[in-house]
């Protein structure tokens, strides 16, 4: 297939950049020759324009299959801005909406197709797939496809199913920003790649320093941080509760802050993000629900006050922190509470299957579905109502509702905003003499002929708290009269949604029939241990924390990063002005160890428990340098080989 344009026309013209950024080229390259390519790009390193870049380069029209409604949505609203045809079909979208959306990818001029996952088991995307004129099948946040990811999605397995529905030449681009070795081959696997090519941006950071604290308060030690280091930042808690707590203690202590989480009405939501993005808000509190396709490059700081439960997790948390290259840092405050916690919640996260067969049998009760019903149904979802309904814990029960997920029964989507829409499906004359019919209605339908005329036959958008305000009438009440001339046969209606969403995959089937694949509940609670071993492992190494980051991901790096704490403590223990300082740890370390050889948590016994920190930092540095090293039986030996000078 020949090219209309070349790749950096295109950048030029609907971008306004001059040149790509490291890969960005080499990655269109190689999809424009038509080869099947997996881009492994670190946070912020612009993976959208890999596929949108060749979407354009070419006739025809790009899929891309996301799970990430709320970035799908925005992306197609951007690409809109710019002058690319685009649009998305997603869970809760009406199927009159998806049918013209779909027809327009087949016979019009749509460059850019965004597709749930989930989307791709429907009968009818099949049969309209095969009939596109695709030029790429881009998969965003690939690592869904794996068991060994840390966010697998079955859906995504259908995704080699597709491939079959398209021409013998069009190519698949995977992308990513994290993925271990395993999870790197099993991506090309799963796809069906012709031949493996792996592009792959360093994991390291050079302007971010990696720093871990274990203070006696964590909020203080946020204060003294933000005191410390200025510019705009990230916080990252567990909870909804502590995302306010958080930014009132802030707030208190006259630093400018905001708090953000999925439970917020999406209106606030928004205009809290566009605060922060604005520079008016400078730091966010937040749970994971925010920072995903947050375009902001300067952002100096990320602190986590909890634990995350994979290095997965949090590095691409920490990256959002000095996406324009300047100096930024990425803190993580921890104490020993929060290892127990992280243990707790891990046994918790894999509830026992006769509770997953317990929650999926609620769930066809509170939709009130039928069983051998509800095939590819998706309704507005509220986790809390469902769990106090049936009197489950919402902690076990999110994670049930996950493991069902994994097992293919349902899909769950975050909430997703969707505008309230209506169409006029009577005639103008019907229409007037309905109104002269029910004059307690004229006053309404006056209204919205003279705000939405062009609403006969096509569906327009409604802003229902405008409309109302206009009208003088609660939202309550418009809502109740349009569902009323929905059910009066003159317009068609759809409600604005605001709600997560959860699809059924398959028509209910009887709870008892359920297949639980015991196997993979095991296998994906070792993969989740070693996921956190591998975080508690990042918080207590004694050395270079890029170094112990980079090696969860298969990268070696051959010196230390050179400004992580450790790093940073390292020098200062070996510089001149700190050598009294160093000399003196270093003495009593040799003390001890000539007395005998020691565990090194029998050594740290020995010491004031304020200063374990900085002998444990000292005997790391005289490891490194050889003065003392550590046999098979895990006991530390001093080796007399050379005199402790830095």
């Amino acid at each position: 297939m020949p090219l209309q344009r070349k790749p950096s026309d295109v950048l030029l013209k609907y971008w306004g950049y001059k040149a790509f950024r490291p890969l960005q080229e080499e990655v269109i390259g190689a999809v424009l020759e038509g080869r099947d390519a997996l881009a492994l790009l670190p946070t912020g390193g612009g993976k959208s324009l890999c596929y949108q870049v060749p979407a354009l380069c070419r006739e025809g029209v790009c899929l891309v299959v996301t799970p990430l409604i709320a970035l799908m949505k925005d992306q197609v609203e951007r690409l809109k801005s710019l002058g690319i045809p685009a649009a998305a079909v997603h869970t809760g979208m009406k199927y009159a909406d998806i049918d013209r959306i779909f027809d327009n990818a087949v016979y019009g001029s749509l460059k850019l197709l965004y597709l749930s996952p989930e989307r791709l088991l429907n009968e009818l995307a099949r049969v309209r797939i095969a009939k596109m004129p695709v030029n790429l099948l881009a998969v965003d946040e690939a690592h869904c496809i794996s068991q060994w990811g840390y966010d697998f999605r079955p859906a995504y397995l259908q995704i080699a199913e597709i491939r079959k529905l398209l021409p013998e030449h069009v190519p698949v681009l995977a992308l990513t920003a994290t993925a271990t070795p395993e999870v790197v081959e099993d991506i090309q696997d799963k796809l069906a790649f012709k031949k493996n090519l792996v592009f792959q941006r360093s994991f390291v950071r050079s302007n971010l320093s990696l720093v871990v604290r274990k203070p006696e308060h964590k909020l203080s030690h946020l204060l003294h941080i933000l005191q410390k280091v200025p510019g705009t930042a990230i916080v990252y808690v567990r909870s909804r509760k502590m995302t306010r707590e958080a930014a009132e203690f802030l707030k208190h202590h006259r630093i400018s802050a905001s708090w953000y989480h999925a439970g917020l009405p999406r209106e606030e939501r928004t205009i809290r993000q566009e605060a922060w993005m604005e520079g008016k808000t400078r730091v966010m509190v937040c749970t994971n629900a925010f920072g995903m396709g947050i375009d902001k490059a300067d952002v100096r700081m990320v602190v986590h006050l909890d634990l995350p439960d994979s290095p997965e997790a949090y590095y691409q948390e920490a990256g959002r922190a000095g996406r324009d290259g300047k100096k930024s840092y990425a803190v993580l405050l921890f104490d020993e509470n929060d290892e127990e916690r992280l243990w707790k919640n891990f046994e918790r996260s894999f509830p026992p299957l006769k509770l997953v067969r317990s929650i999926y049998r609620a769930l066809g009760s509170y939709f009130r579905l039928a069983v051998g019903a509800g095939k590819g149904q998706s309704f507005d979802f509220d986790l809390r109502d469902f769990a106090e309904t049936y009197d489950f814990d919402v902690f076990l029960c999110w994670n049930a509702l996950k493991f069902l997920e994994q097992s293919g029964y349902i899909a769950l989507s975050e909430s997703v905003f969707m505008p309230a829409t209506f169409s006029i499906i009577v005639d103008k004359e019907t229409l007037y003499d309905y109104q002269l019919k029910h004059k307690e209605y004229e006053r309404v339908l006056r209204a919205l002929l003279r705000v939405h005329a062009n609403a006969f036959r096509q569906m327009v958008r409604i802003d229902e708290r405008r409309f109302s305000s206009f009208l003088k009438i609660s939202s309550d009440r418009l809502v109740s009269i349009l569902r009323h001339f929905e059910k009066q046969g003159i317009i068609e209606y759809q409600p604005m949604k605001d709600k997560p969403q959860l699809t059924f995959l398959t028509e209910r089937l009887d709870a008892d029939n359920l297949l639980l694949d015991a196997a993979l509940y095991r296998f994906r609670k070792e993969v989740q241990e070693k996921r956190i071993k591998a975080s508690l492992a990042y918080v207590h190494s004694r050395a270079c924390r890029m170094k112990t980051l980079l090696a969860y991901f298969g990268e070696s790096l051959k010196e230390d990063c050179g400004h992580c704490d450790y790093c940073i403590e390292k020098k200062r223990l070996a510089e001149k002005k700190g050598e009294e300082a160093f000399d003196s740890y270093a003495k009593q370390i040799k003390q001890c160890l000539l007395k005998q050889a020691v565990k090194p948590e029998e050594l740290l016994e020995q010491f004031p428990v304020e200063e374990q920190d900085a002998y444990l930092r000292a005997l790391s540095f005289l490891q490194d340098e050889k003065f003392v090293r550590i046999d098979e039986a895990g006991l530390l030996h001093w080796t007399n080989l050379k005199k402790p000078h830095a």
